[in-house]
C-alpha cells in the first residue's frame, strides 16, 4: 500500500499563486523577477503554474507588482503581497 503521507505533506506547504488579469496592467515586472513562474499573455500575467513551492522570487513578484494583481497563498492565509 503507498504511504500519501508524504503527498498530503507537500500539499499543506504549497503555495497557491494567482493573477488577477483584470487588474493586471502588463508591466511584466513579475515575469523579470520570476520567469519560472510568470508569463505574459495577451499583454497581461499568468502564472505558469497555479500550485509552487516556497519561493522568495514570488513574494518578490507580488510586492513589485504596481496594480497589485498577484496573490500568494498559503492554505487560507494571504502571504504575498506583503505589507
Amino acid at each position: 500500500m503507498a504511504d500519501t503521507t508524504a503527498g498530503a505533506a507537500a500539499d499543506a506547504t504549497a503555495w497557491r499563486v494567482t493573477v488577477d488579469r483584470s487588474a493586471c496592467l502588463g508591466s511584466g515586472i513579475c515575469a523579470a523577477l520570476a520567469p519560472e513562474a510568470f508569463r505574459l499573455e495577451d499583454e497581461r500575467s499568468r502564472p505558469l503554474r497555479e500550485a509552487a513551492g516556497p519561493d522568495e522570487a514570488l513574494l518578490d513578484a507580488a510586492d513589485s507588482c504596481p496594480a497589485a494583481a498577484i496573490t500568494v497563498t498559503e492554505g487560507t492565509e494571504v502571504i504575498g503581497p506583503r505589507p
